[in-house]
């Protein structure tokens, strides 16, 4: 006499390797949403700091005209802007 399928069992121990790799496998889903989450928030960071140094930009821009800033020691050069050439 066979026995069904349905009469089968897994051993406790086969029973117990699945039953944490699954909650493994649960758990390393959760950390890659939580890591996605603070991927987006650092976006929407970079970009709203990308926005307020435009912001900042234009105002130093309108107080001491077309210059570059030295990063370093904060000195400003005049931009040279490139006449158009002229073809004859």
């Amino acid at each position: 006499m066979t026995k069904k399928t349905n009469d089968l069992k897994i051993t406790d121990e086969e029973l117990k390797l699945i039953q944490e790799k699954v909650q493994e496998i649960n758990n390393l889903q959760m950390q890659v949403g939580g890591l996605e989450i603070q991927k987006q928030m650092g976006v929407m960071q970079v970009n709203q700091s990308q926005s307020e140094l435009v912001e900042l930009q234009k105002t130093l821009e309108e107080k001491y005209g077309k210059v570059s800033v030295n990063l370093t020691d904060g000195t400003i050069k005049e931009i040279e802007e490139d006449e158009p050439s002229k073809e004859d």
